[in-house]
């Protein structure tokens, strides 16, 4: 089996054994595996010791069954949030997968499950948009953001504000129910907002970006607004107004997986399962596919989200 691992920083193609399938898990043969920008930081920070495998999304069919496991079995179609799915094979719990709808290619459940769950647990779960609010969602072209924006519409958020650093990428995020976009280049990001909104301010923020907007994240959110953190690609260190904090009435909330338990994540899986295969099945959502590459040319992928051109997800082929 091969498998990206890192190796001085930098990911690399490498025989590992194949794994087994312990209590609670199903072996999974990997057809295709997203890329996603947390990868770079791990890759980052592990210049020494031993490689370790890369990946926490992967879509695949079902080669094996723990005898505790219930309702999957060999030959199913799968997609699933777990470690190490960049790879031919993984062993992952039972409980984060999902069934791959009828029809759906490997290339669009691979791109799926991490952007869709993550977004879902952002905006539904702690964001707690409700039809008729609105969102503004920052770094909108990323994987997360496009996410973000289907899910809004699916809840019938209005406005939904797309933040991001190039106006050319909005004409792909149109159609996914983006009604205004805002180019962070062009001007103050809350002023624009305000000025979008009447001077009201959104209800909830799903913000990627961090530090460098967290302040005007503060200014334009609504009376009784809420801030959800999931990213830091601006920094992670900032200043907050407490007046402003406490006048507004604000929430500041921040998620991560990081610190979730295997219940936790599984929990986050099956809430959006819940919510949104019947929309993934149909085709109100879709992951927006930037590239398809091999897995050999895992490096590629990295470079390609490093350089910040890309629109919507990364898949390797496996």
């Amino acid at each position: 089996m091969f498998v990206p691992s890192p190796a001085g920083g930098i990911a690399e193609v490498r025989d590992v054994p194949k794994p087994v399938a312990q209590a609670g898990q199903v072996l999974v043969r990997v057809r295709a595996a997203g890329i996603n920008r947390g990868e770079l930081g791990i890759l980052a920070g592990l210049t020494k010791g031993s490689p370790q495998p890369t990946g926490i999304e992967f879509a695949g069919e079902i080669e094996e069954c723990a005898p505790d496991v219930q309702g999957f079995r060999p030959g199913d179609r799968v997609m699933g949030h777990w470690r190490a799915g960049q790879a031919e094979y993984v062993a992952a719990d039972h409980r984060v997968l999902m069934r791959i709808p009828e029809g759906i290619s490997w290339t669009d459940a691979g791109a799926f499950i991490n952007v869709f769950t993550t977004a879902h647990d952002a905006i539904v779960s702690n964001g707690r948009l409700c039809p008729g609010e609105s969102v503004l969602i920052n770094a909108a072209s990323s994987g997360i953001g496009m996410a973000a924006i289907q899910i809004a519409r699916l809840i019938g958020a209005k406005p939904v504000i797309a933040a991001s650093g190039s106006a050319a990428k909005f004409e792909r995020l149109r159609p996914l129910g983006m009604h205004i976009g805002i180019d962070t280049t062009q001007g103050n990001l809350a002023d624009a907002v305000l000025t979008a909104t009447g001077d009201k301010g959104v209800d909830v923020i799903i913000d990627s970006v961090g530090a460098s907007v967290f302040s005007d994240n503060m200014r334009c959110l609504a009376l009784k607004g809420r801030l959800v953190g999931v990213g830091r690609l601006g920094g992670k260190m900032s200043q907050i107004d407490l007046d402003l904090l406490a006048l507004r009435r604000l929430s500041v909330i921040g998620v991560t997986f990081r610190t979730r338990t295997d219940v936790e994540r599984a929990a986050c899986v099956q809430a959006a399962a819940l919510d949104l295969l019947p929309a993934f099945a149909d085709g109100r959502i879709r992951p927006l596919i930037d590239r398809v590459l091999p897995m050999s040319a895992v490096r590629e992928a990295h470079a390609r989200m490093q350089s910040n051109q890309h629109i919507g997800k990364i898949v390797l082929e496996i």
